[in-house]
């Protein structure tokens, strides 16, 4: 994982606007998911997801770290307390872009709320943007995105082409105890820049 400070990481996001921020290369990208220990170890042991895991749900993956940091209250919330690091193919977030069919009628573009329902219906992806969020959880002007996967669409990111799980929970300890502290020069994260976003 690519880390630097807070500071110089930041300075290069956009204020506004509906953005994809990620850590990628030319062929990966990693997304961000929190889990109870259970689910983490399984994931971490096997490099797949299992076990406790559940198919049947949708389960909902993040490329921006600062929003699951905000979500699991760093780590700390009730299952919650294991933050994994998950590397998946660019051609297969891609395809989740592509798929996706926004989490509401409002937010999906499309004339009915019928059609709409069709969509939800016949896609395995949801896409929701939500308010980023500062390092102590104050709301931003800049929205970023999560994607909510089930059936076969969770089956791939799970399993199928999963490239690498690892429990980065140490590292979010070590940056909470900074941000608890009001030290956010000291406060290191992941070098995130803005993805293509890829809507059909």
């Amino acid at each position: 994982m690519h880390i630097q400070p807070y500071s110089i990481v930041s300075a290069a996001w956009p204020d506004t606007g509906q953005v994809v921020l990620a850590q990628f290369d030319d062929n990966d990208i990693v997304v961000y998911q929190a889990y109870r220990s259970e689910i983490a170890e399984f994931a971490v042991n096997h490099q797949r997801f299992g076990g406790a895991f559940s198919f049947t749900r949708m389960s909902w993956i993040k490329p921006n770290f600062l929003w699951m940091m905000f979500r699991s209250g760093w780590a700390s919330k009730p299952d919650q307390e294991r933050i994994l690091a998950v590397t998946i193919p660019r051609v297969l977030f891609d395809s989740f872009q592509q798929q996706a069919v926004a989490s509401s009628f409002t937010a999906s573009g499309l004339p009915t709320e019928a059609e709409w329902r069709h969509a939800v219906e016949h896609s395995d992806v949801r896409l929701q943007w939500d308010p980023d969020h500062d390092p102590y959880g104050k709301p931003l002007a800049r929205r970023v995105v999560q994607l909510g996967l089930r059936n076969q669409a969770l089956r791939q990111y799970a399993v199928e082409q999963v490239v690498s799980i690892r429990d980065i929970t140490p590292f979010v300890v070590a940056q909470r105890a900074h941000v608890e502290a009001g030290r956010l020069e000291l406060l290191q994260v992941p070098v995130e820049q803005v993805y293509p976003q890829r809507r059909t």
